[in-house]
């Protein structure tokens, strides 16, 4: 990206800017996740907030998270248009000039920080602004265009949900939210690596150095499966460590048995054609439904635990 690419963007000069197109610049889909984790960690932890409290205390994380998927997009509409799967984003399909992009990400970002200290706590408005920050400066502007460990050391941006949501009932961090934070951290690898197998083209014509463009289908498919394995001890030590029930122990267990299998299918089909990775596709739409039915298994286990 040069430096006439970040401040003249004749073709978008005089737009009026669609809320809808603001709206896409959040990333509502991966929101989503993001914000179903951090209410997780909030309601696992051993206080209630008010309703009150809490909603803002997730609102905030939600504005947080369209803030980094924000500026992530400012940074990368370079990227962007040169992959079919974010081609139609608002930057890079011209409907949006940059100016308005980053105001509206800065602005974003500092209000659901300073939302976040007043309505809980510092240190959940801290580990707020370390995870924006984390995710462009780190993963979008350090990691994503210089190694193929980006997915490795940039997935601690997308972990610190339920830290937050712990953190703004609490004002701490304790052993719980830590292992919540390890689960999505070595998650990230086998979710966006099984995703970049079968649209390895995309990152390649971007110039994205992932893992299958720089070290080849055969080496990607063995880390998905070697870094399930991590993943799955993170997933069940809470229960072994008392701190959950035998509802998030044994959901642990079966889930990520489930991932496992099909992390090895992964791992045992050798085709190059992205219409034959059916085990590809397949881990990655269930790596999603993992994430979401374990962390709900969480919340059933530790509401029961302590009492509701």
């Amino acid at each position: 990206m040069t430096s006439a690419d970040l401040t003249n963007p004749p073709a978008t000069e005089g737009l009026t800017t669609d809320w809808r197109d603001l709206l896409a610049l959040t990333k509502p889909r991966v929101m989503t996740l993001v914000v179903f984790t951090g209410l997780c960690g909030m309601l696992a932890a051993p206080v209630r907030l008010p309703l009150v409290l809490g909603f803002t205390a997730i609102l905030c994380i939600a504005l947080g998270a369209g803030a980094a998927a924000a500026l992530n997009q400012w940074y990368e509409s370079d990227l962007d248009a040169k992959m079919k799967r974010t081609a139609a984003r608002p930057l890079p399909a011209g409907r949006m000039d940059r100016q308005t992009a980053l105001h509206f990400a800065v602005g974003l970002g500092a209000f659901s920080v300073l939302l976040m200290g007043l309505a809980t706590n510092a240190l959940a408005a801290g580990i707020l602004a370390l995870s924006i920050l984390f995710y462009v400066l780190v993963y979008t502007v350090w990691l994503k265009r210089r190694t193929a460990q980006n997915i490795v050391i940039g997935g601690a941006a997308g972990a610190f949900p339920p830290l937050i949501g712990w953190a703004a009932a609490t004002g701490d961090v304790t052993l719980l939210p830590v292992l919540l934070f390890a689960i999505i951290f070595l998650w990230t690898p086998p979710h966006f690596w099984a995703l970049s197998l079968f649209i390895k083209s995309d990152y390649a014509a971007a110039g994205v150095p992932m893992l299958p463009v720089t070290a080849g289908l055969k080496t990607t498919r063995r880390h998905v499966a070697l870094y399930t394995l991590p993943m799955i001890v993170a997933a069940v030590a809470p229960w072994p460590l008392g701190l959950t029930g035998a509802i998030y122990g044994v959901s642990a267990v079966v889930l990520s048995a489930l991932f496992l299998v099909l992390a090895l299918r992964v791992l045992a089909n050798d085709a190059t054609d992205p219409a034959a990775m059916r085990p590809e596709k397949n881990l990655f739409a269930y790596s999603i439904v993992y994430l979401f039915a374990l962390f709900g298994a969480l919340v059933a286990d530790r509401l029961l635990l302590i009492g509701g």
